[in-house]
């Protein structure tokens, strides 16, 4: 029952006239909500990192397959990934700061853990395999520069500990690879299968069944 109904009923059993009992105010304040999309802010962030992601991945990938093209590749994917980088931070600290919208209610307390724990690891792939790769490029005693900029190295020139880094830059690539693909087949589930609304919360557009809503704080 709600507040407005609590009163409205201990004031019909009362009688007319009767004073009613105020329920405490809400810690929130009144008529405050949580909104059922992020920020707008979050959403382009998201999307643009989502498109620098797949660039990254597919250049990487690349890079792998073709030795002609090399050089080329290498002078994309460097700047790519400290791109990522940088905003995988402000993404971390804008994420801190706006309370994320409710999951729709549909999902149970099983999937929304599931999504949190996915969340969280993208995140810490989406900076530490950026900072692997830069550790990478450091180790191997190579100038790395960015749009004209040098970049300082913050691993030392050696050749057993590129080895190392090379490898663990390949793991967590293909990491992020699959991290990325379930969350895609995630996505489509619930916007082919299930219809309940997830992918409103962080569309650019307002999608025609927005089914999380709007919660009202220290509602039912």
């Amino acid at each position: 029952m709600t507040d407005a109904g609590a009163g409205a009923g201990a004031g019909a059993g009362a009688g007319a006239g009767a004073p009613v009992a105020e329920s405490p105010p809400d810690p929130q304040g009144p008529g405050t909500d949580v909104p059922d999309r992020f920020t707008l802010f979050s959403r382009w962030l998201h999307w643009v990192m989502a498109v620098l992601v797949v660039a990254m991945i597919f250049i990487g990938a690349a890079m792998v397959a073709s030795l002609a093209d090399y050089r080329l590749l290498v002078s994309v994917h460097k700047p790519l990934g400290m791109a990522v980088l940088l905003l995988a931070v402000v993404r971390l600290v804008n994420r801190f700061l706006h309370r994320a919208p409710p999951h729709p209610r549909s999902m149970g307390a099983g999937e929304r853990r599931a999504a949190l724990a996915s969340e969280c690891l993208m995140y810490g792939l989406m900076v530490s395999q950026p900072l692997v790769g830069w550790a990478m490029v450091s180790a191997s005693d190579t100038p790395f520069t960015v749009l004209g900029v040098r970049v300082p190295p913050i691993a030392p020139a050696d050749p057993g500990i590129y080895s190392t880094l090379h490898e663990t830059h390949l793991v967590l690539g293909y990491a992020l690879f699959i991290l990325f693909t379930l969350h895609m087949l995630a996505v489509l589930v619930h916007v082919l299968v299930l219809r309940d609304g997830l992918l409103g919360r962080m569309a650019l557009w307002r999608t025609s069944r927005q089914e999380p809503g709007a919660v009202r704080r220290g509602g039912p």
